[in-house]
């Protein structure tokens, strides 16, 4: 038989549908005109002529209602004279109305009633043929309406709290009922709503790439891996700090694959009521068995995946414990070939559980760093080409040279950046120079020249700055200087130092000592210079603190406390130190004197240079802002950076011999480019706030 209900697809625009709500508005507007429809009381009166019409004999009855109304009924016969004017009529439940009625105080008709009697038996009537009634009415109505309207008022309220707490309708069925508060909250991607990203818009990530490729052809050709008795990873797990293109990675995974892709954060298994999340757990993976093979994708899966047994509160449920449970049980429930493969990703693989990082659940770990030189390229290539007008000088390789230790989110904040600022000076396109100062402005704040210094206060911060820039050219393991700069930016920084970090990832003591050294010579020179020392040096002393701290406690480069490591990213050790109170107080003797050996090395090496360091600060004093170019002007080439011989050009004469001929002969080569952009900036150190995008501590 065909189906002629309507539904969305069938129906007639404009056609009549049932709503089965329109019964409770029928319902209640049917209480609301009982409770509210006027109520006949009859006439108006007063006891008086009530009195006349019973000594005329046409008064049927009298009801006192609650001491408080009179109603009055009269005799058929009275009723159809004309002087009263009243009808016989019944209200709408079938009732007898009153033809008068009037109100009185409480108590007063009693002596009333004994004169009506004896003014009736002086005239010959008979006082018992005169019906008096005394009854007790409620509000029936009133009291139910009351009752209903709590009630009422309580649903809506306990409907709106569950509908907040359970999210409002994002569950899978899209209800916003308490009834759907157990329903996943994940978004999913099928080909109504087909992911566009793919592994074109993702750059710099060469590695992480082959290693998600093979996850997708799985989920186009399974059968490839299951004749040979392979089996694929259950689950993937993207690791590397934030910004690093870990969700656009896994987005772009669903958009080559073509496949379902249930979408959702860490924090939206978890809520307040008890086994919601393990049910939104069971939830998701339901529905993803049914639209198999496809690809769940939990960010932050660190929000429920912590280390279980790490609640300070003894005896406590902990809400994540059970969803981490049950996810643990669904991941390890569903067969291999089931098409259904887990992605997540997290910036903190240190305190996931080792229940979820073994064999069979996470086998699969990829690590999504920070980019190269050349994929800081490609990423520079990708968000270059919304830029519609840029200018011909602007080059990604430059850029990304000046940019090491910037992931895919900050060079986008740089390219969006650059054109913010060449918008803001009514520039027709964005030139190099607006992308210079759009890399000063990630990294060191705001720039505020019109901010009001006094001039001893600039004369502090040109010395403080000069000491820096004086002990880094001269330091042979210290970063090459870029840029030095007096004019304020951020919120403290009065002024910054910007060097050019090698790309590595192991440094030796040397250059941590190096370092520490560099990053004392603002305050070094303020004391030598004004024999008096300021604030400003408060961020350089928090760095110095802390490499010094990890050199001797982490990386075993103290010959006192030994080669032994207290690092604890995973906070096994809590609150308890794993060394004694001796050991303790040995570290801090070696810190300082660490310190201390830094701050006499650094010392002597500016008392040494004093005239290149007073000439530098008088140059910022002029200046403002100097570069690496100028500071060779000053004070010569630094004696650590490697000598570039002149390159040659090989030509040709007529007998085919070559001739050599150097740069600087008839024959020239290009020019070479600008210092300030052939140069990186990612450490800064400031006089009141440093900044640096690669720390020695946190390798």
């Amino acid at each position: 038989m065909e189906n002629n209900r309507p539904t969305p697809d069938n129906k007639k625009p404009g056609g009549f549908r049932f709503n089965p709500y329109w019964i409770y508005g029928a319902l209640f507007l049917i209480l609301m005109a009982m409770l509210f429809l006027p109520k006949n009381a009859g006439k108006s009166t007063n006891w008086k002529e009530v009195r006349d019409m019973i000594v005329q004999g046409d008064v049927k009855k009298i009801v006192i209602v609650n001491d408080r109304i009179v109603e009055v009924f009269l005799t058929p016969d009275a009723i159809q004279q004309k002087k009263y004017g009243v009808r016989k009529s019944k209200d709408y439940l079938g009732g007898v109305e009153p033809n008068y009625s009037f109100e009185i105080e409480k108590g007063y008709f009693n002596n009333e009633i004994i004169d009506l009697k004896k003014t009736l038996a002086e005239k010959s009537i008979d006082p018992n043929e005169l019906v008096i009634q005394y009854e007790s009415q409620s509000d029936l109505f009133g009291e139910l309406f009351q009752w209903i309207f709590f009630i009422g008022i309580f649903l809506i309220f306990y409907n709106m709290m569950f509908r907040r707490m359970g999210g409002g309708g994002g569950g899978a069925g899209g209800g916003a009922s308490i009834f759907n508060i157990g329903r996943s909250k994940a978004q999913l991607f099928d080909k109504d709503t087909k992911v566009n990203k793919t592994f074109k818009d993702v750059a710099g990530l060469q590695e992480a790439k082959l290693e998600v490729m093979e996850i997708v052809d799985f989920l186009q050709n399974p059968k490839k891996y299951t004749n040979l008795g392979g089996k694929i990873p259950k689950g993937v797990l993207l690791v590397g700090p934030p910004g690093t293109g870990k969700t656009l990675l896994a987005k772009a995974v669903a958009g080559e694959a073509g496949v379902p892709f249930f979408s959702l954060s860490g924090s939206d298994f978890v809520e307040m009521f008890v086994g919601v999340g393990a049910s939104r757990v069971r939830d998701l993976f339901k529905q993803a068995k049914e639209k198999a093979p496809c690809i769940i994708f939990i960010d932050e899966i660190d929000a429920i995946g912590r280390a279980r047994g790490k609640n300070l509160v003894q005896g406590s449920n902990d809400e994540r414990e059970n969803t981490l449970n049950q996810l643990l049980a669904e991941m390890d429930g569903f067969g291999t070939d089931s098409g259904v493969i887990i992605m997540a990703a997290t910036n903190r693989p240190d305190i996931l559980d080792s229940a979820l990082m073994r064999p069979g659940r996470f086998d699969r770990q990829i690590t999504v760093d920070r980019p190269d030189l050349q994929g800081r390229e490609e990423i520079f290539h990708v968000h270059l080409q919304p830029l519609t007008k840029l200018s011909s000088d602007v080059d990604a390789h430059k850029l990304a040279a000046q940019t090491p230790g910037f992931a895919g989110a900050e060079i986008a904040n740089v390219c969006n950046e650059a054109a913010l600022i060449a918008a803001r000076h009514n520039k027709e396109a964005v030139d190099m120079q607006d992308f210079q100062d759009a890399i000063d402005r990630v990294i060191g704040g705001l720039e505020k020249k019109n901010k009001i210094i006094s001039p001893e206060e600039k004369a502090i911060v040109a010395y403080h700055e000069a000491g820096h820039a004086i002990a880094g050219w001269f330091l042979e393991h210290a970063d090459p200087l870029l840029k030095v700069s007096i004019v304020p930016r951020g919120v403290a920084a009065l002024g910054y130092a910007q060097y050019l970090p090698k790309e590595q990832y192991l440094y030796r003591t040397e250059q941590l000592m190096d370092s520490m050294c560099m990053t004392l010579g603002g305050r070094i020179a303020e004391a030598i210079f004004f024999d008096k020392i300021s604030t400003g040096a408060q961020n350089d002393l928090e760095r110095i603190t802390k490499l010094a701290y990890s050199m001797v406690t982490i990386y075993g480069m103290n010959e006192k406390v030994g080669h032994v490591s207290f690092h604890d990213p995973q906070g096994e050790y809590g609150y308890q130190r794993p060394y004694s109170e001796k050991t303790a107080e040995l570290i801090d003797q070696e810190v300082r004197a660490l310190i201390q050996k830094a701050y006499d090395t650094t010392k002597a090496l500016l008392i040494s240079k004093k005239a290149e360091v007073e000439k530098v600060a008088k140059a910022l004093l002029e200046k403002e802002i100097l570069f690496k170019a100028d500071l060779e002007v000053l004070i010569g080439p630094r004696p650590y950076d490697p000598i570039e011989e002149e390159p040659a050009v090989i030509e040709k004469t007529t007998e085919e011999t070559p001739v050599v001929v150097a740069a600087n002969d008839t024959i020239a080569l290009p020019e070479s480019t600008d210092n300030q952009e052939s140069t990186t900036p990612v450490e800064t150190s400031e006089s009141s706030d440093e900044i640096s995008s690669t720390d020695p501590t946190e390798s």
